[in-house]
């Protein structure tokens, strides 16, 4: 079967939810184990004694490691596609919590984020697939599905800080194995599943030459579909320096803006975070009726005039604010990938990769310019100059219409 008769056929089966529930709960389950690293910055500070910087460049490993080898595994998955290594991918970052429980300094704890990030980086390719062949027609809501299972699990950094690192220390990471177990349990259901539907469905096939076009959107030329892909990625890098800002060093401004105290600077990231997890599936479901360009024009322009008052606003203002700014910010989070998939619908895992993977792997230079920023002109500074990030925003409007807007 070739690949535009595969794509036929995906998109009349129907939605198979509890299959996207399943591969959600994993994404959940392993964004959790990402956010253990950001959660235990307050307590690597006290306990190994990290500066700003070093915890920059931690944040950069995680990143870099996850999303840089993103798009890679997704290149080599989409000719070969690999559903054993979904559990394998949840191994390795189960080495990675146990390295960073037990990590006598930054180098050790820096080897452990690798793992972490390794695993992340073969497990989203493949997840993205999955959800891809239980869409059905359904692809915006599908998508958020997915990535709102990851979102919630970026979120609870904050919570976990509050009631796991804080009162267990460094050693209470080891509480992520369990996470990195539970992920293996249910992907051990997903995968022969997901080996059925590569049998019936998606066997890799040589693509069909045409003159003038690729085996990108119909009716988009190599050109439009490389310039959309630019736009694309850079209106992700905005988002994604943006957002490792406010995860990784808000709750240190706050504590010195505000007076607050560890536990409660983290009420405003978490509730950034939480707002981000609705975002992200109402985003969905809202591009499904109105269309992807538009979402994605809301998401990243819509949330510049609240991303600029944040840093300015008195205490009480922050907390609404806070949330507002997530919730838009990340409607346009799994819009952005179905976009990109769309725009090269043969190379579903290859689009996946870029979006999360090397779009964030970029973005991830923000946290070490933040942080070493952080350390040379104060963190007052940096928030400020990192709140005008989202007037990238602005370039959506550049993108070509989407299927839905141009029909």
């Amino acid at each position: 079967m070739n690949t535009a008769a595969a794509r036929t056929a995906v998109l009349r089966t129907g939605t198979v939810y509890v299959i996207l529930f399943m591969i959600s709960s994993v994404h959940l389950l392993n964004d959790t184990m990402q956010a253990v690293v950001t959660a235990l910055f307050p307590v690597f500070a006290d306990s190994l004694h990290l500066s700003y910087g070093q915890m920059g460049w931690i944040a950069f490993t995680l990143n870099m490691t996850s999303s840089i080898m993103q798009p890679v595994v997704g290149y080599f998955s989409d000719k070969r596609p690999m559903p054993w290594m979904l559990p394998v991918g949840m191994g390795l970052s189960l080495i990675g919590m146990a390295g960073l429980a037990y990590a006598p300094g930054f180098a050790y704890v820096l080897l452990s984020v690798v793992f972490v990030g390794l695993g992340s980086a073969i497990f989203h390719p493949e997840g993205s697939r999955v959800v891809y062949f239980a869409a059905g027609g359904r692809r915006g809501l599908a998508q958020s599905i997915y990535q709102v299972g990851g979102n919630a699990g970026s979120s609870l950094a904050p919570l976990m800080t509050i009631f796991v690192f804080l009162p267990l220390g460094q050693p209470g990471a080891i509480w992520g194995t369990l996470l990195a177990a539970a992920a293996i349990a249910i992907l051990l259901r997903v995968v022969p599943w997901y080996k059925g539907q590569l049998n019936e469905h998606g066997k890799p096939a040589k693509k069909a030459k045409s003159a003038g076009t690729t085996n990108g959107a119909a009716g988009k030329s190599r050109s439009v579909i490389v310039f959309a892909m630019t736009i694309l990625v850079l209106l992700v890098f905005a988002r994604s320096w943006y957002m490792s800002g406010i995860s990784s060093f808000y709750n240190f401004f706050a504590e010195e803006k505000y007076g607050l105290s560890v536990r409660a600077a983290q009420v405003p990231i978490f509730l950034f975070m939480a707002a981000g997890v609705l975002g992200t599936f109402f985003g969905g479901v809202l591009a499904d009726r109105f269309g992807r360009k538009r979402m994605i024009m809301f998401s990243v322009g819509g949330a510049a005039p609240f991303a600029l008052l944040l840093p300015h606003l008195p205490l009480g203002w922050v907390y609404p604010v806070s949330f507002i700014l997530g919730f838009i910010l990340l409607s346009g989070f799994s819009v952005s990938v179905v976009y990109a998939q769309e725009l090269i619908p043969n190379n579903v895992g290859m689009a996946s990769g870029l979006i999360t993977g090397l779009a964030f792997g970029m973005g991830a230079l923000g946290a070490i310019v933040l942080g070493n920023a952080a350390e040379a002109w104060g963190l007052d500074k940096v928030m400020n100059w990192s709140s005008v990030l989202p007037l990238l925003g602005l370039l959506s409007i550049l993108l070509p219409p989407d299927r839905r807007e141009s029909a």
